[in-house]
């Protein structure tokens, strides 16, 4: 069977538009997040009588340029949106999630975030930069992963029997290591113009995980981890040309060939499975 070219288009195709939330009063900044899941592409501004001054104004960054919105002003955003950011980055929930726990981590520099990634690495102070961010997000999936499935693991039982015990131990049992299930890199052809890491669980069991193509994306070469940058002048992931064609379970290795439906079903039984390690 022949393979599927792994475009931009193919692997994702949640691109809208992001309006900016700032300039307006806080009360009105509280449903932002419902805002922002709406499919509703943004309305033009009505016409003003000449010499009107309008108070309320908003930026919209467009499609591609989506991810802008939050690198311009992050404060803008409600915290379940924006999870945190500095001076050098802005890391957000992904609006639309292919895993349980699903962050990006979006660079400011405008210099080096309108670049693609396999050139933007090749500077490496840039690379380490966001490489030592990566890992402080892994951190924070890691111990979201602790909170949401601790309890059912085996593995993190004994921490959480010390932790809860009436006598806690001065030094708790390390229990399972959570970030041994996370993912983490950039798709070699990003369908937003913007850079961004993905930093999201092993288990592919998010809302939007439909399409065979979300899937390949995050479960073949085409997901570039941070620690294989900065490319080699010859690596094929820096023109990065196609998807293989079958489907395999990421946890069993099953092979479901071009089967999205019974792959996602599969998916769900093996993330359960998954939880109890």
């Amino acid at each position: 069977m022949p393979s599927t070219q792994a475009s931009a288009d193919d692997y994702e195709d949640h691109v809208e538009s992001t309006a900016l939330p700032g300039h307006v009063p806080a009360s009105e900044r509280s449903n932002a997040f419902a805002e922002l899941m709406s499919p509703k592409k943004p309305k033009a501004p009505k016409p003003t009588a000449k010499g009107t001054d309008t108070t309320t104004k908003q930026t919209v960054f467009l499609g591609r340029d989506g991810l802008a919105a939050y690198t311009t002003d992050p404060a803008s955003f409600p915290p379940s949106r924006v999870v945190y950011y500095n001076d050098k980055f802005v890391v957000i929930n992904d609006l639309f999630p292919k895993s349980a726990v699903h962050l990006l981590i979006l660079p400011r520099d405008p210099k080096k975030n309108i670049i693609r990634p396999q050139e933007a690495f090749d500077d490496i102070v840039f690379l380490r930069e966001c490489q030592g961010e990566e890992k402080k997000v892994r951190s924070i999936v890691a111990s979201e992963l602790r909170r949401r499935y601790g309890k059912l693991s085996a593995s993190d039982r004994p921490y959480h029997d010390a932790l809860n015990s009436d006598d806690p131990p001065d030094e708790l049992p390390i229990g399972r290591n959570w970030e041994e299930e996370i993912i983490s890199g950039i798709h070699a052809n990003p369908s937003m113009n913007h850079l961004h890491i993905h930093v999201l669980s092993k288990d592919m069991t998010g809302e939007y995980m439909k399409k065979r193509n979300h899937y390949q994306s995050f479960n073949t070469e085409f997901l570039i981890g941070m620690d294989q940058y900065p490319l080699g002048e010859d690596d094929g992931r820096r023109h990065y040309g196609h998807f293989p064609e079958d489907m395999k379970c990421w946890r069993c290795g099953m092979n479901f060939g071009n089967k999205m439906t019974r792959l996602r079903e599969h998916l769900v039984e093996e993330a359960e499975a998954w939880k109890r390690e």
